[in-house]
């Protein structure tokens, strides 16, 4: 069973695995807005994984014997810029989702809580993997600068996206 203090946290990270669903549902959005196909398609399939994020902390906590409290999201913003100014974004996102799940592992070694440590690794790996990610696509934009060509190659690249 969960302590209290751990099922709060949890429910917390809950809500920021939410929150990231619906920012990147927003900022793919916004590509289809300026004709980007291929990042809005990268986009949401990161607004995807997110979501299975959230759903599996959703499922531990039940699994636990606890109780999810989802909380209310607050509307993401919509206008994002270029590409760049949107993977700057995208990266520095993903670090505030790495502190908090830093956050929430630091409660279960407080807590003693080991099977919540141990669940909370898989997170940990996740979060190394994904702002990787982000920062690869980010420096490549750097490189590329605002050259149409290039830009139109990167949003062919990561149009072809799948789900892991």
């Amino acid at each position: 069973m969960l302590s209290q203090t751990v099922q709060d946290a949890i429910n917390t990270q809950i809500h920021h695995e939410f929150y990231s669903s619906y920012l990147y549902l927003s900022m793919s959005a916004y590509c289809d807005s300026i004709n980007l196909g291929g990042f809005a398609k990268w986009l949401r399939v990161q607004n995807g994984e997110e979501g299975e994020h959230a759903i599996k902390l959703f499922n531990y906590v039940t699994s636990r014997g606890g109780k999810v409290v989802l909380q209310a999201l607050e509307q993401p913003p919509v206008e994002f810029g270029k590409p760049l100014e949107i993977f700057t974004a995208v990266l520095e996102h993903e670090k505030k989702i790495t502190a908090s799940i830093t956050k929430l592992y630091e409660v279960a070694v407080k807590e003693a809580d080991y099977p919540t440590q141990f669940m909370l690794q898989w997170f940990i790996t996740e979060q190394v993997e994904e702002e990787k990610n982000a920062m690869d696509i980010l420096e490549q934009l750097k490189m590329v600068g605002d050259a149409p060509v290039s830009l139109m190659m990167m949003d062919r690249a990561l149009g072809m996206r799948a789900r892991k």
